[in-house]
């Protein structure tokens, strides 16, 4: 029972989650503005999740330390088919300030994994992270069989 309502909620929305590879936070803080009454990211038919299993886009933001090297890549298998990635911020696209020499940033993030779209800023505005999702989710829901509502 409960899957066939998940299921049906899932036909009409594009489910997101964050995935924080390290940084400074500035682009998380953005993502988090998406949620205030001001951008409203529920009207668009965009829910935020914690579980990677139930996301169609993958925000992904900070550079990729050390510790997530392996993480990454782990994370982005749990994601169901299509994987869409989008990079948010300079630091998943060339580590920024925090790629140096003799540091422990790997940049860039699509080494790891594919991505599919991403906004460059430090930090970007939250209006330009949800155009890219909205430029890519409805595609991950057409690519699963299902059409947006």
């Amino acid at each position: 029972m409960l899957d066939s309502i998940k299921d049906i909620v899932r036909k009409s929305s594009i489910h997101v989650c964050i995935v924080n590879c390290g940084g400074c936070n500035g682009c998380d803080v953005e993502c988090v503005a998406l949620l205030s009454p001001r951008y409203d990211l529920e009207q668009y038919g965009i829910y935020v999740h914690n579980n990677p299993r139930e996301a169609d886009v993958l925000l992904l933001t900070g550079a990729v330390t050390e510790q997530w090297r392996e993480n990454l890549k782990r994370v982005y298998d749990k994601a169901p088919e299509p994987k869409i990635v989008v990079a948010i911020g300079n630091c998943p696209q060339s580590g920024d300030v925090f790629n140096q020499e003799g540091g422990h940033v790997y940049a860039p993030a699509s080494d790891f994994v594919p991505v599919d779209a991403a906004v460059s800023g430090c930090p970007p505005r939250p209006s330009e992270i949800l155009e890219a999702i909205l430029a890519v989710g409805p595609q991950a829901i057409a690519d699963r069989g299902r059409e947006k509502r």
